[in-house]
């Protein structure tokens, strides 16, 4: 990081401090200058120069152009610079800039610097004294955050569907801001979409039912009053009803599918209830979820005021609802504070994994939560491997991706391995003071970004208090900054499994299938006893499992995935039109890019079907799903 004792940089630190630059972030809390400051804080992965000019809200005037698969307008920025400063630099990728000019309409000169193939091009704006600039643009052809439906991809059949992923890096490929983690804003929006379908964004909605728009459709309007990461930006146009779950909750979705939405997520209103009482107020008002068409790329993506979700948890039985309290406790983890760069990605997921698992245990029980966690422990395992093993440089919490998309670090270490940490600080200091410490990190840091560096700090300072025995007892910098799995890791162990594993031992020896175990087992007892089955089985065993438990037909998605990664590493035909309609019928990358990767590594057998399949299915998904496919389907 450039040093920032120069007199702008001083001056902006100064002005940072006084919110004076920022009269819409004065009514809420700033990220602090020693954040932006702070060399571990520099964003490698964002043109923006924030200790110089930075970028303090957004307007969003846009239009949602169907035929074109384009939105199209104008984005306002304000912005907080140092008295000398005289230029804003902005992230773009693949933008149409029409022209840039300042508050009143004067033209400022601006220029899109050299294509980065991850990075997009820096998009610099001179001030000319300006502290707010207002880009009129379109966004990119192709554009990786947005993703164009056609009826036919609905659930409805009847209505085209729009709807955005920004995270980690693609909004820039829609909105010209300074998109990095570390450089918090707060918006408002106008989004005209056709008659027909209703826009819902991230943000408090202000005109429920839009208003008509001078040239045809109707325009939505919202507001961001809370300083966010630009990548929490998002948005959907489509046939989208609502349907309250609670005083502050509700869920959106197409209105075909709406009656079995709704009833699976009964619990909503509860689950936020709970979080609030583990680690304080939820900070955003309403908790709504939009559940989308089936390619969206996440289980979920943790929105302000409006998770997005796959229809993959739909599953009938309310088994699938832990990715709710998931994404919920971003609303803490993720939201109030989040990761300064992506290479303090786990900052976001490891305590978010370890939250949803105490928001579980609150409603549901300890003998669940403890099923999903070691379940969780047997993904981080696989995780290591995929790394390269004990050594691999990514087994790290705090990752090295100089060079390389940030999507590379989001892996099951970021989430498992650091939940992993947390479950072993709370041994180490006991289930209480570990809650009030959360709690008062949650309150202390409440709408700013955080480093790896910052949170080690906070750590020592509030929990650990140069206690030696302590801090030998957690061995923070070994976790945090060393490879592999520490030899303190808490493991923590589901008393149903033992039994899972040894009927599925059983059955790999010749035993009958447990029927009446599997009918009384949970989804987690289910997926285990299939994923602990041995990858070498006879067709014979395979064809007797799938008809006792109907598991190519299976309507639960962790079920049937688990059924037919097994069921490719036999290379068992049978289960392939099962396979085939899965990876067509859903984008889930959590899904679709390990049965590819299976798919390919069998050889002969497997790869015709994988570059079959694949150049069916490739148009059908999202982005950031063919981003990581198209690197294993060679």
């Amino acid at each position: 990081m450039p040093s920032f004792k120069s007199t702008a940089r001083a001056a902006l630190l100064a002005l940072l401090l006084s919110g004076a630059a920022m009269p819409v972030l004065a009514q809420t809390p700033s990220p602090p200058p020693a954040i932006l400051a702070a060399p571990e804080a520099r964003d490698i992965h964002s043109y923006a120069q924030p200790l110089v000019a930075r970028v303090t809200h957004i307007d969003l005037d846009l239009t949602a152009d169907f035929a074109g698969q384009k939105m199209t307008g104008s984005a306002g920025l304000d912005i907080a610079a140092a008295p000398d400063a005289t230029e804003v630099v902005l992230d773009s990728k693949g933008l149409v800039i029409h022209g840039v000019t300042d508050a009143k309409g004067a033209a400022l000169p601006w220029t899109l610097g050299k294509v980065d193939p991850i990075l997009g091009a820096p998009l610099t704006v001179q001030l000319n004294g300006a502290r707010r600039i207002v880009v009129s643009y379109d966004s990119a052809p192709g554009g990786a955050a947005l993703q164009w439906l056609t009826p036919a991809q609905t659930a409805g059949k009847q209505k085209p569907y729009l709807f955005s992923q920004g995270e980690a890096i693609l909004n820039r490929t829609w909105i010209p801001t300074q998109d990095s983690p570390g450089i918090r804003q707060t918006w408002t929006a106008r989004i005209v979409a056709p008659e027909g379908l209703k826009a819902v964004m991230s943000a408090e909605m202000l005109t429920p039912d839009g208003e008509p728009a001078p040239g045809g459709g109707r325009a939505y309007r919202f507001r961001m009053d809370k300083p966010v990461a630009s990548y929490l930006i998002a948005i959907a146009v489509g046939d989208i009803a609502f349907t309250p779950l609670g005083g502050r909750t509700g869920v959106y979705t197409e209105p075909s599918v709406m009656k079995k939405t709704a009833n699976e997520l009964v619990d909503v209103e509860k689950m936020v209830e709970a979080a609030e009482s583990l680690y304080g107020p939820y900070a955003w008002g309403r908790y709504d979820l939009l559940v989308l068409p089936p390619s969206f790329p996440f289980g979920g993506m943790e929105n302000p005021r409006l998770t997005f979700a796959t229809p993959t948890i739909i599953a009938g039985d309310r088994s699938l609802v832990s990715l709710v309290a998931h994404e919920l406790a971003h609303s803490w983890s993720g939201n109030l504070v989040n990761n300064a760069t992506w290479s303090d990605f786990w900052l976001n997921e490891g305590f978010t994994v370890y939250f949803e698992n105490r928001i579980m245990e609150k409603l549901y029980g300890k003998p669940r939560a403890d099923m999903l966690a070691d379940l969780g422990w047997s993904d981080l395992q696989a995780a290591i491997k995929d790394a390269g093993g004990p050594t691999g440089a990514d087994t790290r919490l705090h990752l090295d991706l100089t060079g390389r998309d940030p999507d590379d670090g989001m892996t099951d270490i970021a989430y498992e391995k650091g939940a992993t940490f947390l479950r072993t600080i709370e041994k180490a200091v006991g289930r209480e003071r570990w809650d009030a410490y959360l709690k008062g990190y949650f309150a202390r840091h409440a709408f700013q970004s955080q480093t790896t560096a910052g949170f080690v700090a906070d750590l020592r300072a509030n929990l650990i208090k140069g206690d030696p025995k302590l801090e030998a007892a957690i061995g923070v910098d070994q976790w945090v900054y060393g490879l592999g799995l520490p030899a303190n890791a808490v493991h923590i162990k589901s008393a149903a499994f033992p039994a899972v594993d040894a009927l599925a031992a059983a059955y790999a020896k010749g035993g009958p299938a447990p029927a009446a175990k599997w009918k009384a087992w949970s989804t987690p007892e289910r997926t285990r006893f299939v994923g602990s089955l041995p990858r070498q089985l006879s067709k014979e065993r395979l064809a007797a499992l799938d008809k006792a438990f109907g598991l190519s037909a299976q309507g639960n998605s962790e079920i049937r995935f688990a059924w037919l990664e097994l069921a490719v590493a036999n290379r068992y035909a049978p289960a392939v039109p099962s396979l085939e309609a899965f990876l067509t019928d859903q984008g889930r990358r959590k899904f679709v890019a390990p049965l590819f990767k299976d798919l390919m590594a069998q050889g002969d057998w497997g790869q015709p079907i994988a570059k079959r399949l694949y150049a069916r299915t490739r148009p059908l998904y999202h982005a950031v799903t063919r981003q990581t496919v198209d690197g294993i389907v060679k």
